[in-house]
């Protein structure tokens, strides 16, 4: 089984806005691969959409969970940890966070694996909830190109990450999206290996 967990806060106000990169991404994976409208579910307080990836000559086919927990950002772990509570037993899923990142630049796009959360608010709490064993995280740049320094840690990341994107922002936004929902297709069928040789550039 995989689990793809986008971040993001629920509700129009937070729409669109830099924060709900993840759920941006997991829409744009949805509809790429002909996935089901996603559906609340109070049990796990989250948006959930599955489908089975298809077999092939090599690769047996899994059942792949989207996940847009609609806790707040800062408490998705609770979300996560309920929703991965099932799968504790061997052979633990596949599970894959999607989220955006202030210290990356607009359109750039990071793999890692079992890293620490950087001050990244949602991303500490599901370390806190579940742990960071086997966790692999997909870093997507939201910081703006004016912005020289680094930008979290201060007072305007609190404000710049709950701010929509300019016009030109979202041309590279939107390229950005369907090039992760390509990534996450290709770590499904490659591996995390050929995923960060092929992406982490």
């Amino acid at each position: 089984m995989i689990i793809i967990i986008g971040l993001g806060n629920p509700g129009e106000k937070f729409k669109n806005t830099r924060h709900n990169v993840g759920f941006m991404v997991l829409d744009k994976f949805a509809e790429k691969n002909n996935f089901p409208e996603f559906k609340l579910s109070k049990k796990f307080n989250a948006e959930i959409s599955s489908a089975f990836a298809e077999a092939s000559a090599d690769r047996e086919g899994k059942k792949i969970l989207l996940v847009k927990p609609q806790t707040f950002m800062n408490e998705s772990g609770k979300s996560v940890r309920a929703i991965t509570k099932p799968y504790t037993l061997d052979p633990k899923p596949l599970l894959v966070v999607v989220h955006d990142d202030i210290d990356l630049p607009i359109g750039k796009i990071k793999i890692v694996q079992e890293r620490g959360s950087a001050g990244h608010k949602g991303v500490e709490s599901i370390i806190k909830s579940i742990g960071n064993e086997n966790l692999i995280r997909i870093r997507i740049g939201i910081k703006p190109e004016q912005y020289r320094r680094p930008v979290h840690g201060t007072k305007k990341a609190k404000n710049l990450v709950l701010k929509k994107f300019s016009p030109g922002e979202q041309e590279i936004l939107n390229q950005t999206i369907t090039k992760t929902a390509e990534v996450l297709d290709f770590l499904i069928k490659e591996g995390l290996d050929k995923a960060m040789n092929e992406y982490n550039k």
